[in-house]
């Protein structure tokens, strides 16, 4: 197991969401007429990576603002990864708080769902150099049939962003096709609300989790279920998340509280059946999220805590005891695999370190260790009244 650190940052209001940037995605290049100047060198530099932030006091006199925020990595290239404490976009939401996001991958904008309804904020490319160039702006015509639609808890757009999925806490899920909105499923439970969703990244697939009840895997194509992963006796379940597997094949996990213990249940997606099921923590989870390439799990617990444990043996990898002094509100890793984002009601944003993670195949090392063991052990065995004069001299 491996404690490290990384660098945290406070904003100054309660972070609910956060999402990294696709800034290929985002920020237009250079006209080409200025590629490059007289001595052949460009006249910008890389973008480096931002996250956008959503919090707030919520409605009231509570003095702190409701706001989106988007932040940049700092520069230092040698040190821990650590957010910059100045802001590159900040927009102020009034009254309402930002309480879920989605930021849509190919760069149509932020979805954003506040207690009464959805928004959504469109990217604009400003004049001028560096991170600045960028604005946020609300697209007062997109969404209108979601304005009045209550909050809701789990908001996602799928890989390639052609499917948006909304569940609300009155426990109407809703999915649509985008840009167009035209309904794919709709499904209404007055009984319970959606506490998380998740859509698998060839958009065959969409699980839910509701506040009782299975989990219920939903076929894209045909609108209907085609499983209902039961829990067993003592489980609650919480998060879920599809991931990739080496052999472009998919797994669901799925976080579940079992008493005092936190644990984290794999299932597969073809038979949906469990195949593994380890106990992570004995703290309350509170948020959960899995590496782009399928290699990393990570969890965050109520006392402000994060571990990341590889996908394959649940073996813990990366732990940060007390990584904020609050509840961890939102996990969620960078697109290279390699920096993990978390965020807490204490208003601070983190991103911590997880090294350069390998993709959930076999890596080639054992076996090469295995080999250059029995080159070693053969020619030992071939040599060995050779090696044993050269040892008794």
């Amino acid at each position: 197991m491996v404690t490290r650190g990384g660098g945290g940052q406070s904003y100054g209001f309660p972070i609910y969401c956060a999402a990294w940037l696709p800034l290929a995605h985002i920020i237009k290049p250079d006209p080409p007429a200025a590629e490059a100047d007289a001595d052949g060198s460009s006249p910008s530099t890389p973008s480096l990576p931002m996250v956008v932030l959503g919090g707030g006091g919520g409605e009231g006199r509570s003095g702190v603002p409701n706001k989106l925020v988007v932040a940049a990595l700092a520069t230092e290239e040698e040190a821990a990864p650590a957010l910059s404490p100045d802001t590159v976009v900040e927009v102020n939401s009034e009254e309402e708080v930002p309480y879920r996001m989605a930021v849509h991958p190919r760069g149509d904008g932020v979805f954003c769902a506040f207690p009464n309804g959805c928004r959504l904020y469109r990217w604009e490319s400003q004049e001028g150099e560096g991170p600045q160039r960028l604005a946020l702006e609300p697209d007062q015509d997109a969404l209108a049939e979601l304005k009045d639609v209550g909050l809701q808890l789990a908001v996602s757009f799928s890989g390639e962003g052609s499917i948006l999925a909304i569940g609300g806490e009155d426990g109407h899920l809703r999915v649509f096709n985008w840009p167009t909105m035209g309904s794919v499923l709709t499904e209404i439970d007055t009984k319970t609300s959606i506490k998380d969703l998740t859509i698998s990244s060839d958009e065959k697939f969409l699980a839910v989790n509701r506040s009782s009840g299975p989990c219920r895997v939903w076929d894209l194509q045909s609108s209907e279920v085609v499983a209902s992963l039961p829990r067993e006796a003592g489980e609650i379940f919480g998060f879920c998340r599809f991931s990739n597997k080496a052999d472009n094949s998919h797994v669901l996990f799925i976080t579940v509280m079992e008493g005092d213990y936190g644990k984290i249940v794999s299932w597969n997606t073809t038979s949906w059946t469990r195949t593994g099921s380890k106990k992570i923590t004995r703290e309350a989870i509170s948020a959960f999220a899995v590496s782009p390439n399928g290699a990393l799990l990570a969890i965050g617990t109520i006392e402000g805590s994060i571990i990341v444990v590889g996908s394959k043996d649940m073996r813990t990898l990366v732990t940060v005891k007390k990584a904020h002094l609050g509840i961890v509100t939102t996990l969620t890793f960078s697109q290279d695999s390699r920096t993990l984002l978390s965020t807490s009601f204490d208003s601070s944003a983190r991103v911590t370190s997880v090294g350069s993670p390998k993709s959930n195949g076999t890596s080639i090392w054992p076996m090469l260790l295995v080999v250059i063991l029995a080159i070693l052990v053969y020619y030992c065995m071939q040599h060995k009244e050779d090696i044993l004069a050269m040892l008794q001299r």
